[in-house]
């Protein structure tokens, strides 16, 4: 997935804009790049009125030459237009140093780039420094600044990074891994936000962005609500039932969409006691931007500690995009385009995606909980614990603590009897969830992803795409766990087919045969399918497509796992090994004799048939030749 991303990047130059004031190391970045035939440097400047006259340049010949009538045939008095049109059409990234004019203590590196954001914003800008000051890192992110690397990056990396912000895609490893450092050893200090008793104490800086954020907050919900309001009105008139089907729809992606609001921006309790007791001497008629705030403090030297904790909310962690990237599959179609029945395939469209919703949001919880508590070589030994957690939480949340139906005139709680199969799932399901340490050490500490024997740095597009692949399977793994025990359990009671069924799947035979191909799936999965997955040395992974669920797989050495089968298992292995000893002899002997008979049909027995057929022609046109009269004979 991602190598085809990435032959579609690379079938064409990327045309980039180098702005650096240094020329020792503008020269060495131009010499690195020069080999890479996708990479070219076709413009350069050293200064910000020179940058920007360039760039304006290259927009106005483009505009110019766009309206022209005959755009396609510049004239020839104006021999520059198309190489300038095909140099502002064709510039794909910027690139920025953000140490620029440091040097003359004047620190225009952060204006410059804010100039750029607002004036050029259709130009991707990568942006580098010397070092990872955090306050400059934030207000970079907050104007909208595509990524960061270190002046001493390796060529390689620095590549990468080019190429992911040229695509549209962020690039913050390095000041992701600074901030993750710097706020695992930072504790509460003075300048962060302190409840007491009898007092509230808050920075300037940190009561602007819980303002900022409230507002947002506020503005998104309700909008959310109004157009929530708009489709109530809309189905209770009188519709047919497509329309009704659509506005449904539509509905329910504004209560999803409402429910992200409220858990990405929660509210403010802090900020809200505040304002009652009046406490705080805020301007709210002209608040400034985060991004202005950080400036001005990078600008006048200010200790960056005081932003600490707005940092790391700020900069897009890559746990917090993978989550909403997996959060906005989920609102596609969830239909099971594998070869295999699934456990959630038999839940209503409406209840697979709320399962799935809450897997993930207990993930996302248990995430945040683990990331004070462990330290990435204990996550190995965590396994169980964490995914039984992870599991029992979902069952809970999806059927309600207090869940009960009544079989055979007893109530009975749902969860209380469904948690007893605990064993059964980790044993079958839970403990055959691949890779999910490094999934977990990746998140959580920005550890580079090593997976299909390859090691991947955190923030690239190959890291995410992989990742984001795991989540996915953990995900549709947890959800199948939690319906499997309901299956064994209460699979034909009323209450429960009624509840959560799809209706195809309501009566008791269906039920009977959708158990069937689930016991079939257990059955050959552990002693055909699980065998020779390990011995050609891949694992399986359900993810999320535009169409569905479907079933991919990523290569991974299972040595340890080979050396411990035994039983039939083994034996199908062997008879996998004895297929690929067998097989290509005896396709070579087949593919020998095959061609010995055609040699023999064609060049003996046809060539004979051929003679024989000739002669029998021959004979039969003499024969014929002496029956005819002559002509003399003929006048007679």
């Amino acid at each position: 997935m991602s190598h085809s991303r990435e032959t579609r990047l690379h079938d064409r130059v990327l045309k980039v804009m180098l702005i650096e004031d240094d020329p020792v190391f503008r020269l060495g970045l131009v010499a690195c790049l020069e080999p890479l035939a996708d990479l070219q440097v076709v413009v350069q400047a050293d200064a910000t009125d020179k940058a920007l006259q360039l760039l304006w340049e290259l927009c106005a010949s483009r505009d110019t030459i766009a309206n022209q009538p005959n755009a396609n045939q510049p004239n020839a008095n104006q021999p520059n237009a198309k190489g300038n049109e095909r140099a502002a059409r064709s510039l794909d990234l910027i690139i920025l140093n953000l140490d620029l004019g440091q040097a003359s203590s004047q620190g225009v590196g952060l204006a410059l780039c804010q100039q750029l954001r607002t004036q050029f914003p259709q130009f991707p800008l990568l942006l580098l420094g010397s070092t990872l000051e955090l306050t400059r890192l934030a207000a970079a992110f907050q104007l909208g600044a595509g990524g960061y690397c270190l002046k001493g990056t390796g060529v390689t990396e620095l590549v990468t990074a080019m190429r992911q912000v040229a695509s549209g895609q962020p690039y913050w490893a390095e000041g992701i891994q600074a901030m993750s450092q710097l706020t695992r050893r930072s504790t509460a200090d003075a300048t962060s936000v302190r409840i007491l008793p009898n007092e509230t104490v808050l920075t300037r800086s940190n009561q602007r962005w819980l303002t900022w954020r409230r507002k947002l907050r506020r503005s998104g919900v309700g909008q959310i609500e109004q157009a929530i309001a708009e489709l109530e009105i809309e189905l209770q008139a009188d519709r047919s039932v497509l329309d009704r089907l659509i506005l449904a729809g539509q509905r329910r992606e504004l209560y999803t969409a409402r429910w992200l609001v409220n858990r990405l921006l929660p509210a403010s309790d802090v900020l809200e006691q505040i304002e009652t007791r009046q406490t705080l001497n805020v301007d709210r008629q002209a608040t400034p931007s985060l991004a202005a705030e950080a400036a001005s403090e990078a600008t006048s030297n200010k200790s960056p500690s005081a932003l600490t904790e707005t940092i790391a909310d700020s900069i897009q962690s890559p746990q917090s995009a993978l989550f909403q990237i997996t959060f906005t599959k989920l609102q596609g179609n969830l239909q099971n385009l594998t070869a295999t029945a699934l456990e959630i395939d038999i839940l209503k469209d409406a209840k697979k995606r709320e399962l799935l919703h809450i897997v993930l949001r207990n993930l996302q919880d248990i995430l945040a909980a683990l990331r004070s508590h462990l330290l990435p070589d204990q996550f190995e030994t965590k396994r169980s614990a964490i995914l039984h957690d992870l599991w029992q939480a979902s069952v809970t949340d999806f059927f309600g603590k207090y869940y009960t139906v009544q079989v055979d005139t007893q109530p009975i709680e749902v969860v209380a009897v469904l948690l007893q199969d605990v064993a059964i799932v980790e044993a079958e399901m839970l403990a055959k969830i691949p890779l999910f340490p490094e999934f977990l050490s990746h998140l959580l500490f920005q550890t580079p992803l090593t997976i299909e024997e390859a090691t991947y740095a955190v923030g690239t597009v190959e890291a995410r795409t992989r990742i984001e692949l795991l989540l996915q399977n953990v995900m549709i793994q947890i959800a199948n766990a939690v319906m499997q025990p309901l299956l064994n359990r209460f699979g034909s009671v009323t209450a429960i087919k009624q509840t959560f069924y799809d209706k195809r799947l309501l009566s008791n035979r269906e039920i009977e045969r959708f158990r069937n191909d689930l016991s079939w799936k257990y059955r050959t999965q552990r002693v055909f399918a699980e065998p020779t997955a390990i011995f050609e040395s891949h694992y399986s992974l359900l993810t999320l497509t535009e169409n569905g669920i479907s079933k991919t797989t990523i290569y991974a050495p299972r040595n340890d796992e080979l050396t411990e089968l035994s039983g039939l298992p083994f034996l199908v292995t062997l008879i996998l090994e004895a297929r690929d000893a067998i097989v290509p002899r005896v396709r070579t002997a087949v593919s020998f004799l095959g061609r010995g008979i055609v040699y023999v049909l064609t060049e003996i027995i046809g060539r004979g048939i051929g003679l024989i057929g000739r002669g029998v022609i021959k004979g039969v046109g003499n024969a014929l030749q002496d029956t005819k009269p002559k002509r003399s004979e003929r006048w007679r």
